[in-house]
């Protein structure tokens, strides 16, 4: 393909990076701007002197290493739990080829579109009668399941394509279920599983609603929980505020960086088959 031809997707590609990256900069700018200069220039104006007090007073006032800690735990933990219970689940359904295979991917679609909403009294019900509520195990729980009705209707699909000469000359050979996903399913699908990884823990560090409810004592909150709570106290000002959405932002982005090859993979393998 000549420049000429690739120009207008180029020019695409850069137009939707700035719209995506400018309001980070835009929070960048801010957090390391005083208050009084902040006033005096308004937002987009570069700051005059680089002021560090609103991230470090937004640091102590939320605890936010704490915070980061229990939000990169549950995370982390739904993600690879809900992964684990994805496979598990779509392995049954697309390779087993359980009965009632429509049935059972119609229940993980409706999971899917049901609203939090309406999940939020029976989970703080079930919590309280578990002795489970006001702890990280109560969100783990609750999203790896909800992340893994995503992840089964996704990878049902993908393993139900699976080649079944490769499943039936494994077990000629004498390998059993368990040997064929560890073996055969798992390495073919890695790059897939990846990708639901990368995409389980965004999803569950920008939760709000669950993690308010569910958790209500300052030591278990995250960092979406603590972000929300001060704006709603009205204790910051415009620099602070900028600050916590940076420090709130910049784990995800860091980890979504990290695995930015994974993903990659991933969708590419995806296109490919």
């Amino acid at each position: 393909m000549t420049t000429a031809k690739r120009l207008p997707a180029l020019t695409v590609i850069v137009l939707g990076a700035v719209v995506m990256v400018l309001p980070l900069l835009i929070v960048l700018n801010n957090a390391v701007k005083s208050p009084g200069d902040y006033s005096a220039h308004g937002p987009l104006a570069l700051p005059h002197k680089i002021y560090l007090s609103g991230i470090k007073s937004f640091w102590t006032r939320v605890d936010f290493g704490r915070m980061l800690l229990n939000s990169t735990v549950i995370s982390g933990s739904v993600a690879v739990i809900g992964v684990a219970l994805s496979l598990l689940n779509a392995y049954a359904i697309g390779i087993g080829r359980i009965k009632g295979r429509t049935w059972v991917l119609g229940f993980f679609v409706l999971a899917n579109i049901l609203p939090q909403e309406s999940l939020v009294y029976p989970l703080y019900y079930v919590a309280k009668q578990l002795g489970l509520y006001d702890t990280r195990w109560s969100l783990i729980i609750v999203f790896s399941v909800i992340q893994a009705a995503f992840g089964t209707y996704l990878l049902s699909s993908v393993l139900g394509s699976f080649p079944r000469e490769i499943i039936e000359a494994a077990r000629i050979d004498g390998a059993n279920s368990w040997q064929v996903l560890w073996r055969i399913v798992v390495p073919v699908s890695r790059p897939t599983l990846g990708v639901l990884m990368v995409f389980f823990f965004i999803w569950t560090w920008n939760e709000f609603l669950l993690p308010l409810v569910m958790l209500p004592s300052n030591d278990n909150q995250t960092v979406a929980v603590a972000l929300g709570v001060l704006q709603g106290q009205r204790l910051m000002d415009a620099t602070m505020t900028n600050a916590a959405g940076l420090l709130g932002s910049l784990p995800a982005i860091a980890f979504f960086l990290i695995f930015q090859r994974t993903l990659t993979r991933g969708i590419a393998v995806g296109a490919v088959k």
